[in-house]
């Protein structure tokens, strides 16, 4: 009898972690700041409530729901991520409980917050079917679940299938722009929240030129990095001048800087 086995997400998960680790995320970060305040005007915060903010980064939508004074905490697995959203905070006089830690094992009770966000961050899970159910757990009934996430066809999937292009995804993994397509969504909460409503809208983002975004993001973005990394100096000259040609093809300056509109998915549902 023959028997197999699903992917080892132990092992996924650990890759994962060494590419957010890599490059300089907290530079890469600035480009989510924008989208912080529209997830919390997304699932409308209202002060005074509890909110968890998962796979938080640097903490853009955690210091964005404790300048609406709600009582926040924010969890990453990537420690030097977690550095940096305390010194955020703390430069700011903000009072946010920044813990590492797992978003696919959360270590809070259930029905825990009244708000579970996620901008830019649960979508890079190994597991996305256990991701969306720990956000679900530590939710209170009738609290809120919010995140917002690249598409796939979006400026960020595009630059993201480019990479797989040239790398193969580790064994197991799934695209995280799954996370940007409604119907995926819906599965992924199927019987567990209700009102789920979605809506595509984007963030302007802005470089010098078309050549610099690819630069900027060979050295600081950990996919890309990892990417260019692995290839020899022929397939990383290819690998960069793919990058530049997909920012000329979303560029709408025509001054010779890349000016592009990045595409994401909101999401916002309560719990059952």
């Amino acid at each position: 009898m023959t028997t197999t086995t699903g992917p080892d997400l132990t092992a996924l998960k650990n890759i994962q972690q060494q590419t957010w680790s890599s490059g300089d995320y907290g530079s890469i970060a600035w480009i989510t700041v924008p989208l912080a305040d529209e997830l919390i005007a997304a699932v409308d915060l209202v002060p005074g409530r509890s909110v968890l903010d998962i796979a938080t980064g640097t903490g853009h939508a955690a210091i964005a729901a404790a300048r609406a004074f709600c009582p926040t905490t924010g969890i990453d697995y990537t420690s030097t991520l977690i550095d940096t959203a305390r010194q955020r905070a703390a430069a700011e006089g903000l009072d946010i409980a920044f813990e590492v830690g797992d978003a696919e094992a959360l270590p809070y009770d259930d029905d825990r917050f009244d708000y579970v966000l996620s901008a830019i961050g649960t979508m890079f899970t190994a597991d996305h079917q256990r991701a969306a159910s720990e956000m679900v757990r530590v939710c209170r009934p009738g609290g809120r679940i919010g995140m917002a996430n690249w598409t796939p066809s979006g400026f960020v999937g595009r630059m993201l299938k480019t990479v797989g292009s040239y790398v193969t995804p580790p064994a197991g993994a799934l695209p995280p722009t799954r996370w940007g397509d409604p119907g995926v969504v819906a599965e992924l909460f199927d019987g567990q929240v209700e009102d789920l409503r979605t809506w595509t809208t984007a963030v302007r983002q802005r470089f010098l030129r078309p050549e610099q975004y690819a630069d900027f993001f060979i050295a600081n973005y950990g996919p890309t990095v990892k990417a260019a990394g692995k290839l020899d100096e022929a397939n990383r000259a290819a690998f960069r001048a793919d990058l530049i040609a997909l920012a000329e093809e979303f560029n709408l300056a025509t001054d010779g800087t890349f000016v592009s509109e990045w595409e994401y998915l909101l999401v916002s549902a309560r719990k059952r």
